[in-house]
């Protein structure tokens, strides 16, 4: 990961002596160094996804782009339908585990299955934003490692950590509502397979967006400092 920091002492370095009074053309140029400084600062932002986020959108964005078309797509893409098999023949299982995403939430109508896939969709288009803006628009630093810079990499960083906060937040809403419910749609399952087939899987998405987050913010923040430290000065 890269980020910039304008340095701590800049303030110091543009002020005239003490013991000398300033001149007109020395304010002049006090004033034009910190502008020049000052700009520099907020052009010089930079941001490269870590390997560990690049991994995890590997993983994570295939799975959930099945899992979306999947919810969108039922009932075709369900036992029975037309679509079910090959492509989603792995939900036979999962819907007599999670009854979320099987015929008893979808003959009672339940919108929240599908309510999460849209929001799915919306996610993984920003995240491939996320990307390819790293991907195609990144340069390589003199570290050798792609970033992207200046108000496209700012655009992308932002655009990567809403997405994640968009993950995590849906993820925790999914585990409360069956909290809340009274595990209506779990809590059928012996606890071996709970744990193999709904909370592990399930809890990667808690894992992989609450780093994304830390990763990813943590960019935006050191991007950010030197802009409220130039402000304050």
């Amino acid at each position: 990961m890269v980020t910039t920091r304008a340095s701590s002492s800049r303030a110091a370095s543009v002020e005239p002596s003490s013991f000398v009074p300033a001149t007109p053309s020395a304010k002049r140029s006090s004033k034009s160094s910190v502008t020049k400084s000052s700009k520099s600062s907020k052009s010089s932002f930079a941001h490269a996804p870590t390997t560990a986020t690049l991994v995890w959108l590997a993983i994570s964005l295939p799975l959930v782009i099945w899992d979306t078309g999947y919810v969108l797509l039922r009932p075709l893409s369900m036992p029975g339908g037309s679509l079910h098999w090959p492509i989603w023949a792995p939900y036979k299982l999962y819907g007599e585990v999670d009854h979320i995403y099987g015929f008893k939430a979808f003959h009672a109508g339940n919108g929240f299955t599908s309510a999460q896939g849209l929001l799915n969709a919306v996610e993984t288009l920003l995240y491939l934003w996320y990307f390819c803006a790293w991907f195609f628009s990144g340069k390589r630093s003199s570290a050798g490692v792609k970033v992207v810079s200046g108000r496209a990499g700012a655009r992308a960083t932002l655009i990567g950590f809403s997405a994640a906060v968009m993950t995590l937040s849906k993820t925790v809403l999914y585990w409360a509502n069956e909290y809340y419910s009274g595990f209506d749609n779990i809590g059928h399952n012996p606890l071996q397979d709970l744990i193999l087939l709904w909370i592990i899987p399930n809890g990667a998405w808690l894992v992989g967006p609450t780093y994304m987050i830390w990763s990813i913010g943590s960019d935006l923040v050191s991007g950010l400092d030197p802009a409220s430290r130039s402000k304050s000065e």
